[in-house]
Formats: structure tokens, sequence, C-alpha cells
């Protein structure tokens, strides 16, 4: 008694599916037909789109200029160094007059960055390419507000 093997290899995007089946019988006759799909199945992704991918390396490296409104209003300057996830640099408040050292994380389009000189300020928010903005907060209910940035 032979043993036959049916093998249908369907293609999606970004995937493939290998269905087999066995099955014992006799001989008889071995016939093989190719079934061709109308349309490739639709797939969903959860990757982060290309640009998301970019911020997680070095993409906000460089310098930034931004503004920001709320309980004050003002402007900044961001100059950032990034490894990964991980941004080190310094930012120039228009208020404080010179520049203080600032560290800050980004995961995928999400950024948290904080500390102003010795005035916990806290910013949170979103990247998109050129572009990101967000909420900030100083500690102790000191002021809120909004602030958007875009690299120079």
């Amino acid at each position: 008694m032979m043993s036959r093997i049916k093998i249908a290899l369907i293609v999606a995007p970004a995937a493939a599916l290998v269905l087999a089946a066995c099955s014992s019988a006799s001989p008889a006759k071995t016939t093989t037909s190719t079934t061709h799909a109308a349309a490739p199945a639709a797939t969903t992704s959860t990757s982060q789109p290309a640009a998301a991918a970019t911020t997680a390396s070095t993409g906000l490296s460089g310098t930034w200029n931004g503004k920001y409104s709320g309980s004050y209003t003002g402007t900044f300057k961001l100059s950032w160094q990034q490894a990964n996830s991980t941004l080190t640099g310094t930012i120039d408040v228009s208020s404080l007059g010179g520049s203080v050292p600032i560290n800050g994380t980004v995961n995928g389009s999400s950024i948290q960055f904080g500390t102003v000189g010795s005035t916990q300020i806290t910013y949170s928010g979103s990247v998109s390419g050129g572009s990101m903005s967000g909420s900030w907060q100083v500690a102790n209910g000191g002021g809120n507000g909004s602030w958007s940035a875009s690299k120079a």
C-alpha cells in the first residue's frame, strides 16, 4: 500500500502557509491540480511604520526648535544625541537664559524627556518625521501646557 501526500501552498504578502494532508489509499491514479487564488489575502501588520523605526535608532539626533504654551510661554532649542531609545543632550529654554542637560527616551513614536535645571519639568508626546508635540508639566503643580518642535 502506498501513501499519497497532497500539498497546497498559499502565499499572501509577508506570509506563507503550507498545508499538507496525508492519506493511505491504493495507488490507482495520482492527479495534480493547481488552484490560484483570485486575490491575495488581506494581512494585518503590528510593526511600526518606517518613520518610527528610524526614530528608534538615530533619527532624533540633531537640533530641534520648539515653542511651549500654557502656564508659561516661550521657545526652546534641543540638541539631541540618540542611541537607540536613549536621548541625551541639552535644552536652551528662553526663560532660563542658558543650556542645561536633558535626558529622555523614545519608543516608536512616543517620546518623553525632562529635568530642566533644578526644576523638574517633564515633557511627553509623539514624534512623526521632523516634528514632535505633546504636553509638559512642572513638578508639584508648578504649571503645565503644550509644546511642539521641528527639526532644524
